[in-house]
């Protein structure tokens, strides 16, 4: 088989309809858009958004207020008093808080928030601390080391 005995299978191909070419082609006059009418002139009819007079999905919808700022950096974060279950000078990290259950992804970014007590003496490596979480982790004798 060449390429010149190729042919698309028979019925596949159709030709075109040509309307506008006279009465006897039997899509002479008016081209198959009726008589009159919206529909029939040219640029005519409704645009896609248009629901028969009803207020469209476009402007029904609610807007969005205020500034969302696509930069920001969502961090996994944790409770100071989350950490109590470890042991007392162990080095904790985002992978250890993973396993462990307290947080759900150790590729997220780690910050250590304040709340609950701490008693125990630890390294805590993160990408953040709130104040008073680093105020509380240094007044026990730990240590909060920024990654």
């Amino acid at each position: 088989m060449r390429i010149h005995d190729l042919k698309p299978a028979p019925g596949s191909v159709k030709k075109r309809k040509r309307i506008g070419r006279g009465r006897s082609s039997g899509m002479g006059k008016t081209s198959g858009r009726g008589h009159g009418g919206q529909l029939s002139r040219s640029g005519g009819g409704k645009g896609p958004g248009f629901e028969g007079g009803q207020n469209p999905l476009a402007r029904r919808l609610p807007k969005l207020p205020g500034f969302i700022n696509h930069w920001r950096i969502e961090y996994a974060t944790v409770n100071g008093g989350k950490l109590e279950q470890f042991d007392v000078g162990t080095e904790i990290n985002a992978e250890q808080l993973a396993t462990a259950g307290i947080i759900r992804k150790a590729q997220m970014p780690l910050k250590v928030l304040g709340d609950g007590e701490l008693k125990k003496k630890m390294t805590i490596k993160a990408a953040a601390f709130t104040g008073t979480a680093k105020e509380k982790i240094e007044k026990v004798g730990g240590v909060a080391e920024v990654v």
